[in-house]
């Protein structure tokens, strides 16, 4: 799938297939070329990204979502992407989005999770789904449903909108071989993976300076992860240390969203709803797709330069793990609205990886193991 997504391919005469919103499957309703025109307003939007200029691939795709909309809508329903700053130093973009200052913000969810732990479970938690099974439950495992009975209390309809795929492990000064040299180190993260990192015995940098790779080169911080070899390489990060480590235990699948303002979707013809949601889903193709085809040629050319791939030795995997899942109990213990779709996201998790260790599971092992041999 390219960018080049035209009114008429999403039309064509009749809207066929499905698209997915929070709220879970949607058919498209049968929609002619000429209802585009008639009978549904012109209306101007705004748009907010979470994400800086940097990411080239995040930032694009949501010029792929806004391009469907126009095209889609015969231009009568536009959205502007406005700059970050424009909300102030002090509203971050769900809030915006909740308080109707942007209708729309392209986010993570898991952002906000020490508002509620609840929206980690939207963007995905550590040691949690890949992006195929993130899909698979938002669309296909009650996780919609789930998520929007949540996001509805903060006034925010959710709309799955992009994956990175598995993360990097992040760029570490030192060499990691035992869990006891992580104790103090200064690393660069976000999300509720923190509250795992501090368990054991990291510290977390939280920030949004535009100077954090200024910060690693010089020093101040031990390790930063970013996202992946494409984003990585254009930070230049392989500059400051060659050690680069896997998995990315913290982010197996984050899935993105246009998070929209509630009061005013639910003022939207049901025609702009469809529109949106298959705008969503365009950008959620597009976005790992892309990942997916520039990863490999970035990571052969950083190795070019001398980067060495790491893996975490399995003492940290297990700590991490262990760490992971009594934190997730801890929270279930004591926040209602978390366990309610825990235990469905728990449960469903299992399920997928006993399905993918058979057919998926055997069949990239062996092909990893033969065909670059």
């Amino acid at each position: 799938m390219t960018d080049e997504i035209s009114r008429r391919s999403f039309l064509g005469g009749a809207a066929r297939g499905a698209v997915v919103g929070s709220g879970g499957m949607v058919l498209a309703a049968q929609m002619s070329a000429p209802a585009v025109a008639k009978g549904n307003p012109e209306l101007s939007w705004q748009l907010v990204s979470s994400f800086p200029g940097s990411l080239e691939i995040i930032q694009d795709v949501a010029r792929v979502f806004v391009k469907f909309v126009a095209e889609a809508s015969d231009n009568r329903f536009n959205i502007k992407i406005v700059p970050k700053t424009s909300l102030g130093k002090k509203l971050d973009a769900a809030t915006a989005v909740t308080k109707g200052k942007v209708e729309i913000a392209h986010t993570s969810s898991g952002f906000y999770w020490t508002k509620d732990p609840t929206f980690a479970l939207g963007g995905g938690l550590p040691f949690g789904l890949n992006s195929r099974q993130m899909n698979a439950w938002v669309l296909e495992g009650g996780g919609a449903e789930l998520m929007d009975s949540f996001y509805a209390k903060h006034n925010i309809y959710a709309i799955p909108a992009g994956s990175t795929g598995c993360q990097m492990g992040g760029w570490w000064r030192d060499e990691i071989k035992t869990l006891k040299q992580l104790n103090g180190k200064k690393l660069l993260s976000s999300g509720y993976a923190t509250k795992i990192m501090k368990e054991l015995g990291l510290d977390p940098q939280v920030t949004e300076s535009a100077d954090v790779v200024k910060a690693f080169k010089s020093g101040r911080l031990d390790a930063i992860e970013w996202v992946g070899p494409y984003d990585d390489e254009k930070l230049e990060l392989y500059k400051a240390t060659k050690n680069y480590y896997y998995p990315g235990w913290w982010a197996p699948g984050p899935m993105l969203h246009m998070f929209i303002n509630r009061a005013k979707w639910d003022t939207l013809p049901k025609f702009y709803q469809t529109v949106l949601q298959g705008a969503g889903q365009a950008a959620n193709a597009v976005m790992l797709a892309r990942y997916d085809a520039k990863n490999p040629a970035a990571l052969k050319r950083m190795l070019r330069k001398g980067v060495q791939l790491r893996a975490f030795p399995k003492e940290i995997m297990m700590a991490a793990f262990d760490a992971a899942e009594k934190s997730y109990a801890q929270t279930a213990s004591t926040n209602a609205g978390f366990k309610k779709v825990f235990d469905n996201w728990h449960q469903f998790r299992a399920d997928q990886y006993l399905w993918s260790q058979v057919a998926e599971l055997g069949m990239d092992a062996f092909q990893s193991e033969v065909i670059n041999r």
